[in-house]
């Protein structure tokens, strides 16, 4: 991999260009690391008051109802972006869908079990279960690593 960097006072904005045959995993893990720079913080509100929440502090995100909660240590906070747009706004390396309506950061995992109709109960470590759809089971197997000596 080359590298190449020009600095220049002429820019007015950081550009940040990548050239490559296909995009496979370094290349994954550099977009994810860009990501992860954009989003610092997330507003969540909870009663009267909005809280500054930093992302790898949410357990997880989850839709319920006609919102969109984060779930911390603190408690829980409505959000105003759908599922979809913080799917698109955190870095997947991280964070992963493992339902329709939940978006888990791997990094709060502590165990799952699996179930006879192929989905998975995933705890944090707070505690809390969720269930992790079939849908979603490939992608978070391959998020945790889980087919090191398999061939997919």
């Amino acid at each position: 991999m080359k590298v190449s960097l020009d600095i220049d006072s002429d820019y007015d904005e950081t550009i940040v260009t990548i050239h490559c045959k296909e995009v496979d995993d370094t290349i994954k893990e550099i977009l994810d690391f860009l990501k992860g720079m954009e989003t610092e913080f997330i507003v969540g509100k909870n009663g009267d008051m909005h809280y500054i929440l930093k992302p790898n502090e949410i357990h997880f995100f989850r839709a319920h109802g006609d919102s969109v909660e984060a779930v911390t240590a603190e408690g829980t906070f409505k959000l105003k972006e759908k599922l979809y747009e913080l799917e698109k706004l955190l870095p997947s390396n991280k964070f992963v869908r493992i339902s329709k309506s939940v978006i888990a950061n791997l990094h709060e995992l502590s165990r799952f079990e699996a179930s006879f109709n192929g989905t998975l109960c995933v705890y944090f470590k707070s505690g809390v279960k969720e269930y992790v759809s079939r849908r979603y089971v490939h992608a978070i197997k391959k998020a945790l690593k889980m087919n090191r000596g398999k061939k997919e």
